[in-house]
């Protein structure tokens, strides 16, 4: 069974600066919380499967297999081989964002502006893609590797002729998202504004990240429960696990 978070069982906790990228190996059964430290926060993530990284993050089947357009707590995030790989266990913003993709080099000069480290320093104003490919590189992965990514902490909202927007009252500061590891999951973040984000000031907002070891998926958890289809695709994980010896 799933333990809800508390900060006496953090066993890593660090502050991850606007505008930078992080990653990390999230083991099977620990969570990963992610709290905005101010207003209109977004964190673009990427999910592979840190034992096989060809295996990753499939954002059309997760969404057709949960019938959502968006994610929230009890919905999962599956991979290209129907792998649970992180739940959602809590979310206290009931959305987090699927299809709006990250900002790139063009976007963010279109928007803000010409500018470079050397002239603006530590206000240089860097954008999703590059951030996500600079922490990829770490693990020997890259741009083929640029899958479709989530936004924590953003919501689009679609007028009625089809239009997107993004909802800058969405995620207040303390807002928080927990994200558990259903395998040995590769967790790539990049704490970066929103593509859609309508901000004519390029101010990325920091996040903390909490680690805590919570379990595994016990029979009442929230995602096992909220679809059939989820209690299959946990039962697939854990026969994996059990084949392999993890």
């Amino acid at each position: 069974m799933s333990v809800r978070f508390a900060e006496n069982l953090v066993v890593l906790d660090e502050t991850l600066r606007g505008g930078m990228s992080w990653s990390l190996v999230l083991k099977r059964g620990n969570a990963l919380r992610l709290t905005s430290l101010g207003d209109a926060a977004n964190v673009a993530v990427l999910l592979f499967n840190a034992d096989d990284r060809l295996d990753r993050y499939n954002m059309p089947d997760t969404l057709k297999c949960q019938h959502t357009f968006r994610l929230s707590t009890g919905h999962i995030c599956y991979s290209d081989m129907g792998h649970a790989l992180v739940s959602v266990i809590g979310d206290s913003t009931g959305w987090i964002d699927t299809v709006g993709g990250v900002s790139t080099r063009e976007s963010v000069t279109a928007k803000h502006g010409e500018g470079d480290y050397q002239s603006l320093r530590n206000d240089w104003r860097r954008n999703g893609r590059d951030l996500l490919l600079v922490e990829l590189g770490k693990h020997g992965l890259g741009r083929r590797d640029l899958v479709a990514n989530l936004n924590v902490f953003s919501k689009i909202s679609i007028d009625a002729d089809g239009n997107m927007s993004f909802d800058h009252t969405h995620a207040p500061a303390g807002s928080t998202v927990d994200l558990r590891a259903d395998a040995n999951v590769l967790v790539v973040l990049a704490v970066i504004p929103h593509p859609l984000d309508p901000n004519p000031v390029y101010a990325p907002v920091d996040v903390r990240a909490q680690v805590w070891d919570c379990g595994l998926a016990g029979e009442d958890d929230v995602c096992r429960l909220s679809r059939p289809e989820n209690a299959r695709g946990l039962a697939l994980t854990a026969r994996c696990f059990c084949q392999h010896g993890h």
